[in-house]
């Protein structure tokens, strides 16, 4: 139940032959996400478990949900530009539905993170489930 987005990612990935390019793909994507305001990075869209700096600012207006993200780390930019691509533009009621590991494991995700990373993802991840949840 992937997004047209994040099919595309998972299209480009086919064609990566290592991980390292992958890794440069991903951050490459957070350098082209456009940067959070600073008067969104407050204690409140902070996501808490991850190792890096991360805020989340969610929108379910007209029951769509959606997204916008930074980080102080430019993979975790990029991993944010990824999860953007897998729920943003989903119905609101849809996005718990999304198996978000079973996609990022299509890319390869789950097996090339440090342990603190998966950790952000999964925070990341929790948070978004618990916004369109709570919307």
């Amino acid at each position: 139940m992937a997004t047209e987005a994040f099919e595309e990612i998972a299209e480009t990935f086919e064609f990566l032959d290592d991980w390292e390019d992958r890794y440069r793909h991903v951050i490459d994507m957070g350098k082209a996400m456009p940067p959070l305001e600073d008067a969104f990075k407050v204690p409140a869209t902070k996501v808490d478990g991850c190792a890096s700096q991360v805020w989340l600012l969610p929108d379910t207006t007209d029951g769509v949900f959606s997204f916008r993200g930074d980080s102080d780390a430019m993979i975790v930019r990029g991993l944010i530009a990824v999860l953007a691509a897998l729920f943003n533009g989903l119905p609101v009621g849809e996005v718990a539905r999304v198996d978000a590991r079973a996609e990022l494991g299509r890319l390869g995700l789950n097996d090339h993170l440090s342990a603190q990373r998966s950790n952000g993802v999964r925070a990341m991840i929790e948070r978004i489930q618990m916004v369109a949840a709570q919307a």
